[in-house]
């Protein structure tokens, strides 16, 4: 291959034939942030792979993104903008220009300003992309400031947990390196279903285990990683701080925890240990649906095996006692003095050490200090409810919460709203262009630049262009300079190019960043923070109030909540023998689909076919009563809403439980609904965040077929 012919920007290659090699990342909601390369010839993308040069990924690339240059080229793509001309959901529209978008989007939304104030404005970003320039973090956020529109609060995902660890750890997006579980003896997987949500993570873990590692998989339900693992626990959903506090108790009977780290490590155990006395294993047994003997086993393993790493991920925060329950497991290498070690203490994000340069990025500083706050989760209630100003206009990117986000009824509802104007930025006619007033076409990761950071390792990436973009597809943030003209702004930041927002952000005095500049990450596609090897964050301390690890914390006493980590049970899952259990039976919950990320490529006929048709996994025991078989339909409801799918009976899921995958479109379902019509948007305990695992439904058999 010959070299790079411009020796000053990315490393791009030219083999024999001509066919260039760019370097990129994939900008998915995942924790892996595959380094990829992709083929160009004759300025077309015609392979993908994986970067082999990257230490974390290596070359490997998920099976989520087997047709992504395909999906990149499909016919279906939004090439060019349009207008709505028929009604709201019924999505017809007819082709305009550019221009005409811009000054229709600009004068809609200069008129609810005038009439409504810029809090009118709902800025509205998913995790489409991850990526700090065109994704959730960056693209908009310096033009909604401008304008004064609501601030949009990211609380579908990880913010439960993340403000969990946060009173324990003392930063909400940190924790263990997960490339240290090679060293670890004792790996604990909490909530995760690592070879479907995080399969790079399998390489340590298997280095681990053929040193000696013991692998245990906590999930209520038996997935493909519990099937690989040592043991498994199959706990009641929304039970896990329990469980933490009775492994605990195990510990403290062992006489196991680490005093000399308790002492000059942690603060508030005193207290937090009279709470763990109240979780003997038995009462935690009754809590978790769990046989006592397990308990036990593992709880003594833990106690007598150092390092013990334990992953944990962000489907065991998503119920009302979330916060608390990622709180409370990160205490565990608290008391066995985990976190001195490589390979111990507990990983749950990465973020938190990536010392970007945010405000640069951001630039909040051109924001109204009071300016109002809006949940993303709580769509329906902001289109419905909210007033003072309500809300006008609706701007719509890098997310689909017509089939993503809790109560999608209660949604639809909203958006049908005819004096609602609606924008949005997409690649597909999702379900939730169909209620667009406007949309925009946006470019894919292979057509514009970005930077990457991750969330479940050290590296970050810079992805380069590799081809043009299709019909009249502009990247996001070339769409909001546009706009920003439009409304006439005359702030100069607004007009930053995509690379000078990258070295802005890319120019920091942190310590992670120490060598890491735009034109080094450019020419090598991708730079290990500057941390040592192996990473042990915290043998010394924490970034808390006190520089210790707090089991007890004031900072929760201001926020209203109980100081000290323990269990707070969820709103819904747990209920035995309430009125509420009696009319709902079943717990459900929708773990992540092995070919979807999220919704992203539930659109994808092939990634369909392999995933199959929208389905129940429910045990024999709760199938029998209500006459299900394993190739028939039901219909799965609650006061919310309800959705159809095909059953599986099995025991793979655990008695009053019921599990299903996220992902899917309305508009590609039977009856047009999914799992979140069930889903309340009702908060967890912390943050705000998400309740998708808390909720209790009914199932029924339908007459028809699944065919």
């Amino acid at each position: 291959m010959d070299d790079d012919p411009d020796p000053d920007g990315a490393d791009v290659s030219i083999d024999a034939r001509g066919d260039r090699e760019v370097p990129g990342a994939c900008p998915m909601d995942c924790p892996d942030t595959c380094s990829w390369v992709v083929t160009v010839r004759d300025g077309r993308a015609v392979r993908l792979e994986g970067d082999s040069d990257h230490p974390f990924t290596r070359g490997v690339l998920c099976n989520k993104l087997n047709d992504y240059v395909a999906y990149t080229q499909s016919p279906e793509r939004l090439l060019y903008p349009m207008r709505r001309v028929g009604p709201k959901g019924a999505g017809d529209f007819e082709r305009i220009s550019w221009e005409a978008a811009l000054d229709e989007i600009a004068e809609r939304l200069q008129g609810v300003i005038r009439e409504f104030g810029g809090p009118a404005i709902w800025p509205y970003v998913g995790s489409g992309s991850m990526g700090l320039l065109q994704g959730v973090y960056g693209a908009g956020r310096r033009l909604w400031n401008v304008v004064g529109a609501s601030r949009h609060l990211m609380t579908i995902c990880t913010i439960a947990g993340g403000v969990g660890t946060g009173y324990t750890l003392g930063d909400n997006r940190v924790g263990m390196d997960p490339e240290t579980l090679r060293f670890s003896k004792l790996i604990i997987l909490w909530g995760s279903n690592t070879l479907t949500t995080n399969h790079h993570l399998w390489r340590p873990i298997t280095t681990a285990r053929r040193n000696g590692a013991h692998l245990v998989v906590i999930d209520p339900t038996r997935t493909r990683t519990a099937d690989a693992a040592d043991s498994h626990l199959a706990l009641i959903p929304g039970t896990d701080a329990a469980l933490a506090l009775g492994l605990l108790h195990v510990v403290l009977g062992e006489g196991a925890e680490d005093r000399d780290f308790i002492e000059r490590h942690t603060l508030g155990w005193d207290a937090f240990r009279r709470r763990i006395l109240e979780y003997p294993p038995a009462r935690v047994a009754e809590i978790c649906g769990l046989p006592v003997d397990a308990i036990v086993e593992l709880g003594k393993r833990i106690a007598r095996t150092r390092p013990t790493g334990i992953r944990v991920t962000m489907g065991l925060q998503r119920h009302g006692g979330g916060g608390m329950a990622v709180r409370t497991i990160t205490c565990i290498p608290g008391v066995t003095g985990d976190w001195r070690y490589p390979g111990g203490g507990a990983g749950y994000d990465t973020r938190g050490f990536f010392g970007v340069n945010w405000a640069a990025l951001y630039r909040d500083d051109l924001r109204r200090p009071d300016t109002r706050a809006l949940s993303m989760t709580r769509l329906g209630e902001g289109l419905l409810e909210v007033t003072d100003p309500p809300v006008k206009a609706l701007v719509v990117y890098a997310s689909n919460p017509a089939a993503s986000v809790p109560h999608q009824t209660k949604i639809r509802r909203g958006l049908a709203r005819p004096d609602l104007f609606t924008v949005v930025v997409e690649h597909f006619r999702t379900d939730t262009v169909e209620y667009a007033d406007i949309v925009l076409p946006a470019t894919m990761q292979f057509e514009h630049a970005d930077v990457q950071i991750s969330y479940g390792h050290l590296y970050i990436s810079w992805n380069e262009p590799a081809v043009a973009p299709p019909g009249e597809c502009l990247p996001t943030t070339e769409i909001f300079r546009r706009l920003a003209r439009r409304l006439g702004l005359d702030v100069s930041c607004l007009y930053d190019s995509d690379e000078e927002m990258a070295r802005q952000l890319l120019d920091s005095d942190h310590p992670s960043l120490r060598g890491i500049t735009f034109d080094a990450l450019r020419k090598r596609g991708w730079m290990r923070l500057a941390v040592p090897e192996p990473f042990v964050p915290f043998a010394d301390g924490f970034p808390t109030p006190s520089g210790k690890l707090e089991f007890y914390t004031t900072r929760m006493t201001q926020a209203g909540l109980d100081p000290l980590a323990g269990y707070t049970p969820p709103y819904e899952a747990a209920q035995r023998g309430t009125p509420l259990a009696a009319r709902y039976p079943l717990a459900l919950i929708a773990g992540a689909d092995h070919y979807f990320v999220n919704s992203v490529f539930a659109n994808v006929p092939a990634q369909t076919r392999r995933s199959g048709p929208t389905t129940i996994r429910v045990h024999p025991g709760d199938a029998m009563p209500r006459r299900l078989e394993t190739g028939c339909e039901a219909r799965v409801f609650n006061d919310r809403g309800a959705f159809v799918a095909r059953v599986e009976v099995t025991p793979r899921v655990r008695p009053g439980v019921v599990a299903s995958t996220k992902g899917r479109w309305p508009r590609l379902s039977t009856d047009g609904a999914t799992v979140n019509a069930t889903v309340d948007e009702r908060d967890a305990d912390m943050g705000g965040g998400a309740v998708f695992h808390d909720n209790r439904v009914e199932v029924e058999r339908l007459s028809r077929s699944a065919g």
